[in-house]
C-alpha cells in the first residue's frame, strides 16, 4: 500500500484520501477551495479558483521542468498572484530515466512509448487533469501514449502554432531550431502548415544546434544551470542562418533551446519560446479559463 494522499475533489470541493503509488511517495498535495485566504497577516485577493492540476512530466533533459516551473511562477505573478495560495498546485515527475527521444526515434535507443505511458498514468493517479510534457522531442510519440492515457497530453508544438498564427499576423516564415528528431518528425513544420506559416529549417547550421544541445563538455545538457559561451556562439550563428534562409521569427523548439536562447541579449529575429505559451495555457486550464476539453481537438 503506497502513502495515503490527498486528492481533490472538483465537483464538491473537499479533499478524499487515496492511496499513491510506493513511487510517489511524499508526493502530498493540498488543495483548498472558497476559502478566505489571509497571507502573512494581510487579507489577498485570489487569482482565481483552481479547477483543474497540471501534471508535468519533466526531467529530459535535467533543466526542462525547472524551466518551465519558472514560467508559470512568473505568469501567474503577472496576473495578479501575491501570496502563496496564488499559485496553482501542480503535480511533477522528473523522469531522467526515460531513453534520450532522438536516439529513440532513429533506432538508437529502446522505444520511449513505455516510459511515457507508465509516467503519464502516475501523474493521472496522483490527481493530474492534463498532462504537460516539457520536453519537444517526446512529442513525436504522441500518438502512441495518448490513447493508453485518461487524461489528455497537450501537444506543445499545436499551441506554439496557434500563438504565432495569432499574436504574429504579419509573419510569414518561421525558423525552427530544435532537435533533429523533432525536425525528422515534422513536429513543429506540420502544425505551422496548417496554420499558413512557411517552416524554415536550418540546413546548414543544424549540426552547430545539435552541438549546442548535446556536446558533452558545453553542450546546454552537459553543463548544468551554465550555459557555455560555446553553446550561445552555435545558436547565434544558427539563427543567423534562419535570417538568411528568410525567417521572421524563431522557435526555440527544444527545452534546452529556451534555456540558452533567454541568456542571448544580441539576438537578430524575435523567437517564441513553447515553454512561455504552455505555461499561459497551463494556468487558463488550472484556473478554468479555458475548458481542458477543448485542447483535446486542438
Amino acid at each position: 500500500m503506497g502513502t495515503i494522499a490527498p486528492k481533490l475533489s472538483h465537483e464538491q470541493g473537499f479533499i478524499l484520501y487515496e492511496p499513491l503509488p510506493r513511487c510517489l511517495t511524499g508526493y502530498l498535495i493540498w488543495f483548498s477551495r472558497d476559502l478566505d485566504l489571509n497571507c502573512g497577516g494581510w487579507a489577498m485577493k485570489r487569482v482565481g479558483q483552481q479547477v483543474a492540476i497540471p501534471g508535468i512530466l519533466g526531467g529530459m533533459g535535467p533543466l526542462a521542468h525547472l524551466e518551465f516551473e519558472r514560467r508559470l511562477i512568473q505568469h501567474n505573478l503577472e496576473r495578479g498572484a501575491s501570496c502563496d495560495q496564488d499559485y496553482p498546485v501542480w503535480i511533477l515527475i522528473g523522469a531522467s530515466d526515460i531513453p534520450d527521444r532522438t536516439q529513440s526515434l532513429a533506432g538508437l535507443a529502446a522505444d520511449c512509448t513505455p516510459w511515457l505511458v507508465r509516467y503519464g498514468r502516475l501523474l493521472a493517479q496522483a490527481g493530474a487533469d492534463f498532462l504537460v510534457v516539457t520536453c519537444n522531442t517526446s512529442h513525436a510519440f504522441y500518438n502512441r501514449v495518448q490513447p493508453q492515457l485518461d487524461i489528455p497530453w497537450l501537444r506543445l508544438m499545436d499551441c506554439t502554432a496557434e500563438f504565432i498564427h495569432q499574436q504574429y499576423p504579419q509573419i510569414q516564415r518561421v525558423g525552427i531550431l530544435a532537435t533533429d528528431g523533432t525536425l525528422q518528425a515534422e513536429l513543429y513544420s506540420q502544425p505551422l502548415l496548417d496554420m499558413g506559416l512557411t517552416p524554415i529549417l536550418p540546413v546548414a547550421h543544424q549540426a552547430q544546434v545539435m552541438q549546442a544541445i548535446y556536446h558533452p563538455s558545453w553542450g546546454i545538457k552537459a553543463s548544468g544551470t551554465w550555459v557555455s559561451d560555446q553553446a550561445l556562439e552555435q545558436l547565434r550563428q544558427a539563427i543567423i542562418g534562419l535570417q538568411q534562409q528568410g525567417a521572421e521569427l524563431v522557435i526555440a523548439g527544444c527545452t534546452e533551446l529556451s534555456v540558452g536562447l533567454a541568456r542571448m541579449s544580441d539576438l537578430l529575429l524575435p523567437w517564441v519560446d513553447p515553454l512561455d505559451v504552455m505555461a499561459g495555457l497551463s494556468l487558463d486550464l488550472a484556473f478554468g479559463h479555458r475548458p481542458i476539453h477543448s485542447r483535446l481537438a486542438a
